[in-house]
């Protein structure tokens, strides 16, 4: 019924006990798909072997802003080439990180942009990390044609889609752009919808006084919206200290439920959906 739609099975410490128990876990839960995200070429490599031996899990591939100063042209042709492997369903994690600044900033700008133009080269979905550098990730991702009209045609249009301003009921654009974790102000998040976005909530709304992404989720029109765990981290409350699991992905949903007046079902059964429709899954 759940789909986690961003999470690091393919995380460097993952052991394989890990690693059995997390599938064991999934296996054993209504979680039905999970997107493991890559976010440097060695990752990029263990999601789409995930992807390959799980049935429930799908891969993004990309270079993550805190390993750009690493990357080159012959990183770029690698994860090109992981993108044309099965089941792999968007690039990313992509974009900008100025809160810790571990790669020089015009180093994750150039890659940004690189892999967004690798992603309209391939007409497929892109995933975005954007931490303290909102105005510029929306800046570049306009400069670079993520939401034009003519990406916009690549992609099925949105059902009709209740609480959208700016389109046409049934008739309702969508660029296949995900701003992953989103921590920004409800006004940002309508502003990406209006372009055409997808908004995915991760385990931090269920934190005590986090009202600027209970705001955000609340603004945003369920149609927009995903969940996910960004697992192993940001646990999500009561187990937040804890390693963080696709399982958790419940309690973000309940979270969602609850500031929508929603019954948790629906809000399960809506994210699954929009999640397979954002990442082209035809559901099994």
């Amino acid at each position: 019924m759940l789909f986690d739609s961003h999470a690091h099975i393919n995380n460097t410490d993952m052991t394989p006990g890990r690693v059995e128990e997390l599938v064991s876990q999934v296996e054993n839960s209504t979680l039905e798909y999970v997107t493991d995200i890559g976010f440097d070429l060695p990752s990029s490599r263990k999601a789409v072997e995930n992807a390959a031996r799980y049935p429930w899990c799908y891969a993004a591939v990309g270079v993550h802003p805190h390993d750009t100063d690493d990357m080159d042209d012959m990183t770029l042709y690698m994860i090109k080439s992981l993108a044309a492997k099965p089941k792999v369903q968007a690039i990313g994690e992509i974009g900008l990180d100025f809160h810790y600044d571990n790669s020089d900033r015009d180093a994750q700008r150039t890659w940004f942009r690189r892999q967004i133009r690798l992603a309209n080269e391939l007409k497929m979905p892109i995933v975005i990390h954007s931490r303290e550098a909102d105005q510029e990730t929306m800046d570049i991702l306009k400069e670079e044609g993520a939401f034009t009209d003519e990406r916009k045609s690549w992609f099925p249009q949105r059902p009709d889609s209740e609480g959208f301003v700016g389109g046409t009921p049934g008739n309702v654009p969508d660029a296949r752009v995900l701003i992953h974790c989103f921590s920004g102000s409800a006004e940002l998040a309508s502003q990406y919808v209006k372009l055409g976005a997808t908004i995915s909530i991760a385990g931090p709304v269920t934190y005590k006084n986090n009202r600027k992404t209970v705001a955000a989720a609340a603004a945003v029109p369920i149609d927009f919206l995903l969940v996910e765990t960004d697992s192993p981290y940001l646990t999500p409350e009561p187990l937040r200290g804890r390693r963080n699991s696709p399982v958790n992905v419940e309690y973000t949903a309940r979270k969602i439920a609850e500031i929508k007046g929603m019954d948790y079902e629906e809000v399960a059964a809506r994210t699954n959906s929009n999640a397979c429709r954002f990442y082209g899954i035809v559901r099994r």
